[in-house]
């Protein structure tokens, strides 16, 4: 097994984390959950590609919040940090699985809004139900090609000790470095992965966002400008927030510090809660179907 050492090894610390964690994780749930059933609820919403996908991206969330937050909650309620091997790399899997899927899904919805924007005259055909379903599959598949392909490298290599992990979930990094011998051609390996997905996507994203705002540059007058100028700000604030915690992390060679627990923090426990929160507060559709939904629920007649 491995010893996590976790955020903190102060008591009161602790109790306040585990306070601010589980509140986090809360939010994580019950906002993402409302976004799904409101999506699935309301007809317009569903038959709307971006929403389709925002309603993913929050299934998505969901269960990315549940691969640390649950166990770190546990560590720190019972100052006992210890995870078995298995344990571990199952949430190495998960955590670059729906990770990776996370990560072309936002490159999916950006080259979504870059059609709906700069060609709208062909969306509907570009963007049928069956291709995006298809598109979607693409990105689960790619997510679980490359949380495998992590998995492989770390299996094959030898663990005798130390086994204490510089962190409160396990992590390539982290594991790599416990390896009992010389890792530094998988480190190598896991952050041409890694890494260079992250900055990849990420730069994918940058143009496309370029793309469109140049669209958009003489339309911001209108409506329909202001409109998908505000959709597109709230993709780029989670796109932000996701990427570049991810891009710091993973495309350099692995090394201890600090600042890698913070970046860990954002994009485990607290991109979960503010995504709701930024598509929800920045969308008159999305809060105008859940005043409907709430409607519906106390006056169903």
């Amino acid at each position: 097994q491995f010893t996590l050492l976790g955020l903190s090894h102060s008591r009161p610390l602790q109790l306040l984390l585990f306070g601010l964690v589980l509140a986090c994780y809360a939010a994580s749930l019950l906002g993402n959950l409302l976004i799904v059933v409101t999506v699935w609820v309301d007809p317009r919403l569903l038959q709307s590609p971006m929403y389709f996908f925002l309603a993913n991206l929050s299934l998505i969330d969901m269960a990315l919040g549940s691969v640390a937050a649950p166990k770190m909650l546990g560590d720190l309620l019972s100052e006992g940090s210890t995870i078995s091997y298995g344990g571990c790399m199952a949430q190495l899997f998960f955590l670059h699985f729906l990770g990776g899927s996370e990560m072309f899904l936002l490159t999916l919805m950006a080259y979504d809004r870059y059609v709906a924007i700069c060609h709208p005259l062909i969306y509907a055909e570009t963007m049928r139900r069956h291709r995006c379903l298809g598109l979607l599959a693409t990105c689960w598949a790619g997510g679980l090609l490359h949380s495998a392909t992590q998995l492989v490298l770390v299996v094959r290599l030898p663990f005798c000790g130390p086994s204490k992990l510089d962190n409160f979930y396990c992590d390539v990094p982290q594991v790599v470095k416990l390896a009992c011998t010389d890792a530094y051609v998988v480190e190598i390996l896991m952050v041409s992965n890694s890494g260079l997905i992250s900055l990849v996507c990420f730069l994918v994203l940058l143009g496309s966002y370029g793309v469109i705002l140049v669209t958009l540059r003489g339309r911001f007058g209108d409506g329909g400008g202001g409109k998908a100028l505000s959709t597109c700000s709230a993709h780029l604030m989670v796109v932000s927030l996701i990427f570049v915690p991810c891009v710091f992390v993973y495309l350099r060679p692995f090394s201890s510090s600090r600042m890698d627990k913070i970046a860990s923090i954002f994009y485990t426990i607290i991109t979960p809660v503010l995504n709701p929160i930024i598509y929800t507060l920045r969308n008159r559709e999305v809060k105008e179907a859940m005043k409907r939904l709430r409607h519906g629920l106390w006056f169903p007649c």
